[in-house]
């Protein structure tokens, strides 16, 4: 199972060392060509605007669009997220962003730098122990469509979402030891 991870910018390494871990090969996807031959794709951490930028750059943006039209399944964490959104609601005007997930977000909305936290979340997919969650400088979802599911809520607001093979999660499921969440994103692509 190949699985491409957007290697423009953000957290993409550390996204690679748990799917290596999984027995997922892990794929650096910076152009078309490495997106044509994956079995899904994630679209990690970072900075949003910044990875739109890039995107456009790359001539990956189209393609990546057209392939998650198709159906390629998608995870994507906080800025993954956002890029995944249906409307990001403080975004740049030149912003663009894939509209796979109808919930409208709103960037850093849990703060700056400083403000980042770990929180326990129960999710019922992945069983217990609850899920240790990083948040950094995470989008807040504030608006979720008829067709989302939400998997997960911090303090009332949804943090993990599911809407068909696109699953979008606020915080950094990378950056912890449990891989959980990579792999019922896996399994998604069985």
């Amino acid at each position: 199972m190949k699985v491409g991870v957007v290697a423009l910018q953000g957290a993409f390494a550390a996204h690679a060392r748990v799917l290596d871990q999984l027995g997922a090969e892990a794929v650096e996807v910076r152009t078309p060509a490495e997106l044509a031959d994956v079995d899904g794709v994630i679209l990690p951490g970072g900075e949003s605007t910044t990875m739109s930028m890039l995107l456009e750059r790359a001539a990956l943006f189209d393609p990546l669009a057209s392939a998650l039209d198709e159906g390629l399944p998608v995870l994507g964490t906080c800025a993954g997220m956002i890029l995944l959104a249906e409307t990001v609601l403080d975004g740049r005007a030149d912003q663009r962003s894939f509209g796979v997930v109808d919930i409208d977000v709103r960037r850093n909305a849990y703060g700056r730098q400083v403000d980042s936290f770990e929180a326990p979340l129960d999710i019922s997919e992945l069983g217990e122990p609850a899920f240790d969650a990083v948040f950094i400088r995470a989008p807040v979802v504030e608006r979720i469509g008829a067709d989302v599911e939400v998997l997960a809520e911090a303090d009332g607001r949804p943090v993990l979402c599911r809407q068909g093979r696109a699953v979008v999660a606020a915080f950094h499921p990378e950056l912890g030891n449990d891989p959980r969440l990579h792999v019922l994103y896996l399994e998604m692509l069985s």
